[in-house]
């Protein structure tokens, strides 16, 4: 069962989802978007592409991530394309990427069972999408939410930490967390959440020294975990 965290404390305002998600749509204005909305806006939209460039995002950063699927896109877009790839043509056009061999490996298999196995369609549920190899919880749940539009709760470091310092939730592991939001947070919020919570991440609530004194958030945070901030 999801845990939640317990009742705000007397000195923070109670907390209020939809008033959070207004403070942050403000606080990320303007700063780089994260890496699959970020190619969603530049027109690779589509759920093989939004496949491919989840798992090439997997531990990369979201710049080099945006400019290796981009280089991979001009060459190859769809599932046929890629196959057509030699190994040694794919891994190279994966330059920049964190772990490009088996990336590699992982995108060629997938495209081609894809192709076999899928009439040359990405499958749109959660467990045909991780019966891919490589294709984790964050990895599916990023493909449905901005490749088909189809609401799913994408948890990576950004997200699972955020949301337990807030005190929304309290679960020890990011697939804790994910089953946790599912059952606690609006589903119109699914998609958005990691949006917005991704870029809030990188540049306002840091993993080391939050910068807590100037956050729109801070009246509502409960500051779980955190020991010394800006």
């Amino acid at each position: 069962m999801p845990l939640r965290s317990a009742p705000p404390l007397a000195d923070k305002d109670p907390f209020d989802i939809d008033e959070a998600f207004r403070r942050l749509r403000q606080a990320v204005a303007g700063r780089p978007k994260a890496a699959m909305f970020a190619l969603r806006d530049r027109g690779y939209s589509s759920p093989f592409e939004q496949l491919v460039g989840s798992l090439i995002s997997a531990r990369t950063r979201d710049e080099t991530t945006i400019v290796v699927c981009e280089r991979l896109f001009a060459v190859a877009r769809t599932p046929q394309q890629m196959v057509a790839l030699t190994p040694e043509e794919l891994t190279r056009l994966l330059d920049g990427a964190t772990f490009p061999e088996p990336k590699a490996r992982d995108i060629r298999a997938l495209s081609r069972r894809i192709i076999t196995e899928h009439a040359g369609e990405v499958p749109d549920t959660p467990d045909a999408l991780m019966a891919f190899h490589g294709v984790g919880p964050k990895i599916a749940a990023l493909t449905l939410a901005v490749g088909f539009g189809i609401p799913a709760v994408a948890v990576d470091v950004h997200v699972h930490r955020i949301v337990n310092r807030w005190g929304f939730v309290a679960a020890p592991t990011p697939e804790r967390t994910m089953v946790a939001l599912m059952e606690l947070l609006p589903r119109h919020y699914w998609v958005e959440i990691n949006e917005r919570l991704v870029p809030f991440g990188k540049w306002i609530c840091t993993g080391d020294r939050p910068r807590c004194s100037t956050c729109a958030m801070l009246s509502m945070c409960r500051q779980v975990g955190v020991t010394t901030h800006r």
